[in-house]
């Protein structure tokens, strides 16, 4: 069965990597190439929409896909938890912040370490040209810490509480410091630390072809399932 997938934000660097892993999968075919001058109807009938826009975008492109019924992927960062609970979808909605495979490997990573150290901050870097912050891969990986540890029913808090307000963001308790800087594309450092010894664990990706494989299954998994789904992990069963 060919999966017809319609890509709006196709002029983005995700969009013209997605229109790639289309072009080079013999399961995969090109509904429609969407920009902003686009309009949404004409990703009707494709089986799949990749989407990856703008925040305000991809609200409006994500109401249209579930009052449309249309299976959709959503690649653009910001969303909160609390923005993808209020969805209520009969088609499938899936939200991947980061389609490297190594770096949901060390998401997971983190948060097995996490029920061990009552020590840990987030250091995100990305390229200069990245709008959002934190990026939505460290908005996952601190929401899967604070999960580990809920179930390991650690109460310990990871934030002193003295001079928080200029230490970042916090997501589920855990402080996350956003880099933008030019002469990197990105890279999550997930610092733990205990009595006289630091664990860092640390994902870096070099170009955007790091996320093609991740595209493929993510398109795959929004054309086969129903419902909400988020993470990568989740997309390859980890």
């Amino acid at each position: 069965m060919t999966i017809k997938v319609s890509v709006i934000g196709a002029t983005g660097r995700m969009g013209k990597l997605a229109l790639e892993v289309i072009k080079g999968a013999q399961d995969l075919e090109l509904h429609s190439a969407l920009d902003s001058k686009s309009e949404l109807s004409m990703a009707i009938g494709a089986d799949v929409i990749f989407e990856a826009t703008k925040l305000d975008v991809s609200r409006e492109v994500v109401a249209f896909a579930i009052e449309n019924r249309l299976n959709i992927l959503v690649a653009t960062s910001g969303w909160s938890e609390n923005d993808r609970a209020e969805l209520n979808a009969d088609s499938a909605v899936v939200f991947v912040p980061n389609f490297s495979v190594g770096s949901v490997l060390g998401s997971k990573f983190a948060a097995i370490a996490a029920k061990h150290f009552d020590s840990i901050e987030i250091i995100e870097t990305h390229h200069a040209g990245k709008i959002d912050s934190p990026s939505g891969t460290a908005i996952r990986t601190a929401e899967l810490i604070a999960e580990s540890r809920a179930e390991a029913n650690l109460t310990q808090p990871l934030i002193p509480g003295v001079g928080q307000e200029a230490r970042g963001e916090v997501v589920g308790g855990v402080p996350i410091h956003s880099l933008r800087l030019d002469g990197v594309s990105a890279k999550q450092e997930v610092v733990l630390g205990g009595t006289s010894e630091l664990l860092t664990i640390t994902h870096e990706v070099g170009s955007v072809q790091a996320y093609a494989l991740g595209i493929l299954h993510s398109i795959r998994y929004a054309a086969a399932n129903k419902g909400l789904t988020v993470g990568l992990d989740k997309v390859l069963g980890i």
